[in-house]
């Protein structure tokens, strides 16, 4: 379904001339808990780089109704579905977590000593390690001597 509300999402904004906007946070980025091509896709992110709960923050501080800002997260995939259900862990235990790992670079012995469960951590950790692929370009394959992402990074000498 995302990627086919994406599909969408980009006719419209064709149509409209207009750019597609992102909703994913930096928590189910890190977590890779978004659909490849599909609510992972878009022109521009403006809450890319805020975890979950700096969202929550701001949305209460622009005013959104609080009924929203506290509704569970959920992707709607089956009845009764929530993020936090699926993920087996809640968003405010794990944005402590990632802030610790990836914007204070503590590594994961550090994290444990901070008092975060060793198995929490490990799961986290490696959900964080899985998902990368979902963070980066498609590779691809080196054929020629000028490869766009390998070595055709930027316009040099193009006049730009």
């Amino acid at each position: 379904m995302a990627r086919t509300r994406m599909i969408v999402l980009y006719d419209q904004s064709a149509a409209q001339e207009r750019i597609v906007v992102g909703t994913g946070n930096k928590t189910e980025i890190l977590l890779g808990y978004t659909t490849l091509y599909g609510d992972s896709a878009c022109g521009l992110n403006p809450i890319g780089d805020l975890y979950k709960n700096q969202v929550r923050q701001l949305a209460r501080a622009v005013g959104v109704p609080e009924h929203i800002v506290v509704k569970a997260p959920t992707a709607d995939l089956w009845q009764g579905q929530t993020d936090e259900g699926e993920l087996g862990f809640t968003y405010d235990e794990v944005d402590q977590l990632l802030y610790l790992l990836v914007d204070e670079r503590y590594s994961p012995a550090e994290c444990v000593e901070a008092g975060f469960d060793r198995a929490f951590v490990e799961k986290v950790v490696e959900r964080v390690r899985q998902s990368q692929f979902k963070r980066m370009p498609a590779p691809i394959a080196k054929l020629s001597n000028r490869t766009i992402g390998y070595d055709f990074l930027y316009l040099r000498d193009w006049g730009t």
